[in-house]
């Protein structure tokens, strides 16, 4: 199976791991950076005492009971619906691979996190798509996803904080759609990896509904990437069974050092997410300020929640040359083909703790000369 190549990665791989790194990344979609020296220390001595006599053997399949039931906290559901994989990226794997039979097809949003489509490909399953574009300000109504639901369709998806739109489906729009799916028998999926940050009213997990699955993990909303933990939710004894068979094939289980970690880190879910919510709202601010700047040039509409918003250049033009040029400048940003979508580029609020607004500063100088 040829995939396509993951534009996103390439780009990101080429500065973030550049020596020296680049100066401001903005093109991230995560949360402040944690040192394992700063997670433990929320702690007392006895956790780092507990992690050096971790045994390095298997942990279970489905993960950890201490972290099933803190991710359980989390979503507030049954920790027995729980089960524990290698970030959301596998739990979306094994999602679509429970669902995969000649002939099925998945509807996911379009513009998309760019592995959705091509995981979906690699499972055999076409992808149908439903539009999440800035002329409905990015929004996902369970009306236009309906429309594109047919007889083929073995799975739905809805991202919400939307990657990388920022827009969110509410409780009532997402309970109308599940409740219309389950009338059809077609499990709902929602990839929900930056909950619970929304910049208007909270909105709960997605897991409190029938007919749902919901994916989450450590990298966005809580910033510990390098764990590479995430999660799928189901409350179905029967499907749960088999999505845990799956994951047995395809990682065998996460490491206990990991999954020791990730425990932690939600017992103190309080502290990790205020530090989000301050640098996220703070940054969002001066974000606002630049676009009211450049709003000849720029368009954008806020995020609602998320790390990241979806601007786009108003004359149409491509943006990867901006982005090359924000880039030398020591800026990075996401050009939109990465998307789909290339006159857009995306714009992380979460991951810059400090330097936002001098980063923003050096993207005024490249966005004027943009003007010719």
């Amino acid at each position: 199976m040829k995939l396509p190549p993951f534009l996103l990665e390439h780009w990101l791989n080429e500065y973030e791991f550049a020596d020296p790194p680049i100066r401001y990344n903005l093109a991230s979609s995560t949360g402040p950076g944690w040192t394992l020296q700063e997670l433990l220390a929320l702690e007392d001595g006895a956790a780092r005492r507990e992690l050096e006599s971790t045994a390095l053997s298997y942990a279970p399949p489905e993960g950890s009971r201490a972290l099933r039931e803190q991710i359980a906290r989390l979503h507030q559901v049954d920790p027995d619906w729980v089960v524990v994989t290698t970030g959301a990226q596998e739990g979306l794997n094994v999602a679509y691979c429970a669902v995969a039979e000649p002939g099925g097809s998945i509807v996911l949003p379009a513009p998309a996190f760019p592995a959705m489509p091509a995981l979906a490909q690699l499972w055999n399953l076409s992808v149908r798509t439903y539009s999440v574009d800035r002329h409905s300000a990015f929004a996902q109504s369970a009306e236009r996803i309906l429309e594109v639901v047919d007889e083929t369709t073995r799975l739905v998806l809805v991202n919400t904080p939307h990657n990388p739109g920022g827009s969110v489906i509410g409780e009532r729009e997402l309970a109308r759609l599940g409740a219309a799916l389950q009338e059809r028998k077609i499990p709902l999926l929602v990839d929900e990896v930056y909950h619970p940050l929304y910049f208007g009213a909270p909105n709960p997990s997605a897991a409190k509904f029938a007919n749902t699955l919901v994916v989450g993990d450590l990298s966005k909303a809580f910033s510990l990437s390098g764990l590479r933990l995430g999660w799928i939710i189901d409350r179905d004894p029967e499907r749960r069974k088999r999505l845990i068979d799956i994951r047995s094939y395809l990682t065998v289980s996460s490491s206990p050092i990991t999954e020791a970690l990730a425990t932690l880190a939600l017992a103190h879910s309080d502290a990790i997410l205020s530090r989000l919510n301050k640098v996220a709202r703070s940054n969002l601010a001066l974000l606002e300020s630049f676009m009211e700047s450049h709003r000849d040039l720029i368009g954008w509409i806020a995020p609602a929640g998320g790390t990241v918003c979806f601007p786009w250049m108003l004359d149409g033009r491509d943006s990867r040359p901006i982005c090359r040029s924000l880039a030398g400048a020591g800026v990075l940003v996401g050009p939109g083909d990465c998307f789909g979508a290339p006159e857009h580029f995306r714009v992380g609020v979460g991951a810059q703790r400090e330097g936002f607004k001098e980063a923003l500063e050096i993207a005024s100088d490249v966005f004027r000369a943009a003007r010719g």
